[in-house]
């Protein structure tokens, strides 16, 4: 199989790309719009001579990915600040740490959307594509996002199983499928960690999200996410 990355020719990698730019320049959700503006006015003082990306994030992987991760949304000060997924934070660096233990990532952290990192096999997305104020979108806001996630699963020709990062991430991967006209039977799959379902023509599998929340009081471990991205590997053939 051959993998090709986002800036690299190619008719997935050429798709992805213009569906990546329709997103960054979307502002369907006018409280997202003043908050990831506002927060990028303001900073966090570690950040202050930063200037941040302040716009909708766009995913971020292999267009010959076998395996998507899904998550909750971007950081404030993480995606928010540098302009790609899952980067610039600590939630960032506990994921990419386990996709480097599990050979897929370049390298185990993720600084900056110019920093080199490369991963093969995964794609990563989120549900929500805007930081939102206290890591909570509302209803309408995952509803007007969604069809950029259903659109990204018509994109990836290759993909066979689906890791969700939480349980917003899950319900999210859910509507995204139904709405690509797959039939969800009922009742309706559940979320929990290192549950797995079939959706679709789809493995998806849960793993709690590597929030702070998680990751400091042990309720995510590295070797749990780990197993998890393996199984999901794994499903994916």
């Amino acid at each position: 199989m051959v993998h090709r990355l986002l800036d690299e020719p190619g008719a997935e990698g050429e798709r992805l790309r213009s569906l990546n730019e329709e997103i960054e320049s979307c502002r369907r959700c006018p409280r997202l719009v003043a908050w990831r503006e506002a927060v990028a006015t303001l900073k966090r003082a570690s950040f202050a001579g930063e200037a941040y990306w302040a716009r909708p994030v766009p995913s971020f992987g292999d267009p010959a990915a076998r395996v998507l991760i899904v998550g909750l949304a971007p950081a404030a000060h993480g995606g928010n600040r540098t302009g790609r997924i899952f980067t610039g934070d600590r939630s960032g660096d506990f994921l990419f740490g386990s996709l480097h233990r599990c050979g897929i990532a370049s390298g185990p952290t993720s600084v900056h959307r110019d920093d080199g990192l490369r991963v093969r096999d995964v794609y990563v997305t989120a549900v929500v594509r805007c930081a939102p104020p206290g890591n909570r979108p509302s209803p309408g806001e995952r509803d007007n996002c969604v069809p950029y996630l259903t659109r990204e699963l018509e994109l990836l020709p290759s993909l066979r199983s689906i890791l969700a990062l939480g349980s917003f991430a899950w319900d999210g991967i859910l509507r995204a499928v139904e709405a690509s006209s797959h039939v969800i039977g009922r009742p309706r799959p559940r979320f929990s960690h290192g549950g797995e379902a079939r959706v679709g023509p789809y493995a998806l599998l849960g793993s709690f999200h590597p929030s702070q929340q998680n990751t400091f009081t042990g309720k995510l471990t590295p070797e749990m996410l780990d197993s998890v991205v393996r199984l999901a590997l794994e499903r994916a053939g």
